[in-house]
């Protein structure tokens, strides 16, 4: 509280809530509860709690950069007075509503609840404790679908979950796909990003009997038609989309929240359809030849037709024949190598996947899914598609992981090498892969600081092993967020042997191809003689990614900002480490101390010079052993 000199109170905090009410404290006119951070998307959107003249509490979705506007998500209060979708600001009055116990205005609270607080998805919760943990009671009891952004962005709300926007003509094309498929309230991609240089092969997916919740709408003309309002779109690098309402035409754009029309409360937009831009991949046509006679074109095509075909069955064979060979070969390899794991056949790898129906994750050799075993046991069988660098991907993985066990190793637990099947059976780890958790969260899911702690100390520790604890040294050579898996205790597992090298105990440095993932890779890539420092160099990577909450390379910054290591290297520079810390954790705020003295960590092991870079064990060692760590600072 500020004081004058008689003691009066002039100004207190109480009067000036952020995202939370305690016991005695009133929300007041003008001064709505704001959420700290929003989305994973969260320059995007916030959200506001307010009191209006009329005693409707007002939850509303803001939009930076328009201050001035909000969109209204749902009133509920003693009055009855419907309100208009979009409003400026509150009337002024004298109403006030203390959080009492067990009552807040008009909401029952639970007694023993201790501070309201909104949420970043827009909830207003009473919290109470229930050992070990904060438990809370949602105020607002409207169906979860009247939320905007309940499903994230370009997420479909319906009853039975979130989902992704579907083509309505049924064509087979997918255009949308979740974010995290273990999570779908996190929100939808576009699988071919909008290009404003290929507006050619763009159009329209059309939805109708949804509620529509742009994050920017605005007018564009009250007499277009439908033709004319597609060609204003396409034309419009920053429509993302636009919404027919009896003649008008809006463009929507920074954002869509999409749910089904049975929902009530937010800017609903009922029998109306909107359109999302999209992007096709561009379809190759036949040019047309003018020839004099329809008699020669038959002869010419079926001719060329023939030959072609005829070329083709040659190849086949000598392909199939080829492929027999190298499979067998493969396979009795396989069948001779000591300590390898499980076998399967292809068909029990079909009936313990209920025959590849549940589709965890997806990448550039091919799908993963969810199976268990029939002694209950989860397991992820990865099925790999292709020939040629697939092959030697599934022989490297067999060969590294099948005969070693470590607990910060993924467990290979079995494969699958049968005719032109390729396949791989690891432990379930129940919380995906680690990028999903430090690029896409909201305040609520954001890792703690003693969780990404010992993340990054699990991965060393996995890496120590690769390097130094076997028989062969193992250079994994393609260590990033994408092949760290958590399990459900959030212990980290190194995963995706399929480019690592195995090298002799004797073997200071190895001479092979470039192979890895740009943004991970040492500069001695260019001149591929590498050591396991390659390995330590991607880890520094990892571990700043982790820290600051943010990918190696962030598009949707400016400039020198776009490329993490780059504006470490400043900040360093600068003495502003603390200004990278990751802004979306207060805990991780709290730790920043902390946190910086393990960037400087990360520090050593990205410099440019690879003999200068520690071995990960050593990097265990500091980590473990506190004394050792604040001796080296």
């Amino acid at each position: 509280m500020l004081l004058n000199k008689a003691s009066d109170m002039v100004w207190q905090s109480f009067h000036h809530p952020t995202d939370s009410l305690v016991l005695g404290q009133s929300l007041m006119l003008q001064h709505p509860l704001t959420t700290n951070v929003s989305l994973p998307n969260s320059s995007i959107v916030s959200y506001e709690f307010a009191i209006n003249a009329s005693v409707n509490y007002t939850a509303s979705l803001v939009t930076y950069g328009e201050p001035t506007f909000t969109a209204s998500m749902v009133t509920y209060g003693e009055s009855t007075a419907s309100m208009d979708p979009y409003y400026v600001s509150p009337i002024l009055s004298y109403v006030d509503l203390e959080f009492q116990k067990g009552k807040f205005g008009s909401f029952s609270v639970p007694a023993s609840a201790k501070f309201i607080q909104l949420g970043s998805d827009g909830h207003l919760k009473a919290y109470e404790w229930k050992d070990p943990k904060w438990e809370g009671t949602d105020l607002l009891p409207i169906d979860p679908c009247s939320y905007p952004f309940a499903c994230g962005n370009y997420g479909v709300c319906l009853k039975e979950g979130c989902s992704c926007p579907v083509d309505a003509n049924e064509n087979g094309t997918t255009y949308f796909k979740p974010i995290n498929y273990t999570k779908p309230d996190l929100g939808c991609y576009a699988v071919s990003p909008i290009s404003c240089e290929s507006s050619i092969h763009q159009s329209f997916l059309e939805l109708q009997g949804y509620n529509f919740h742009p994050v920017k709408k605005y007018l564009i003309s009250e007499t277009k038609t439908l033709k004319e309002c597609k060609a204003l779109c396409l034309n419009n690098c920053s429509c993302e989309a636009f919404m027919d309402t009896e003649g008008s035409c809006y463009f929507l754009s920074g954002g869509l929240s999409i749910a089904k029309s049975y929902s009530s409360g937010y800017g609903t937009y009922n029998d109306n359809s909107a359109f999302i831009k999209v992007q096709s991949s561009p379809i190759s046509q036949s040019s047309n030849k003018n020839v004099s006679s329809p008699k020669y074109t038959s002869v010419i095509v079926g001719s060329t037709l023939g030959a072609i075909f005829g070329v083709f069955l040659i190849c086949a064979f000598i392909i199939l024949g080829f492929r027999k060979g190298f499979q067998e070969v493969e396979e009795d390899y396989l069948d001779n190598m000591l300590g390898m794991p499980t076998r399967f056949s292809y068909e029990e790898l079909k009936n313990v996947t209920k025959n590849f129906s549940n589709k965890i994750g997806e990448g550039g050799f091919g799908y993963v899914f969810h199976g268990t075993l029939p002694p209950g046991s989860e397991v992820a069988v990865k099925h790999l598609v292709g020939f040629g660098a697939v092959n030697k991907s599934f022989v490297a993985e067999v060969q590294t992981i099948g005969s070693i066990n470590h607990f910060n190793l993924v467990s290979l637990v079995g494969f699958c090498a049968e005719k032109f099947n390729r396949l791989l059976v690891y432990k379930y780890m129940a919380n995906g892969s680690l990028d999903r958790w430090i690029f896409y969260k909201n305040q609520e899911s954001a890792l703690r600081w003693q969780i990404r702690k010992k993340i990054i100390i699990d991965i060393a520790k996995g890496l120590a092993y690769l390097h130094e604890g076997c028989n062969q040294k193992i250079i994994h050579l393609d260590i990033k967020p994408q092949n760290i898996l958590l399990d459900e205790n959030f212990n980290a597992k190194v995963s995706d042997f399929g480019l690592s090298k195995l090298i002799g105990r004797d073997q200071s440095r190895v001479v092979t191809a470039m192979r890895g993932t740009p943004g991970y890779m040492a500069l001695e890539w260019l001149s591929s003689v590498i050591t396991e420092k390659a390995d330590v160099y991607s880890f520094g990577i990892v571990v700043l990614e982790i820290l600051c909450g943010r990918p190696n390379v962030d598009k949707s910054q400016l400039g020198e900002d776009m490329h993490l290591l780059r504006l470490f290297r400043r900040k360093q520079e600068e003495g502003l480490l603390l200004d990278l810390v990751d802004q979306c954790s207060d805990d991780m705020q709290s730790n920043a101390t902390e946190v910086v003295e393990m960037m400087k960590v990360a520090a050593w092991c990205l410099q440019n010079e690879y003999a200068r870079r520690p071995s990960m064990s050593a990097v265990v060692k500091l980590f473990e052993d506190s004394n050792l760590l604040d001796k080296w600072q």
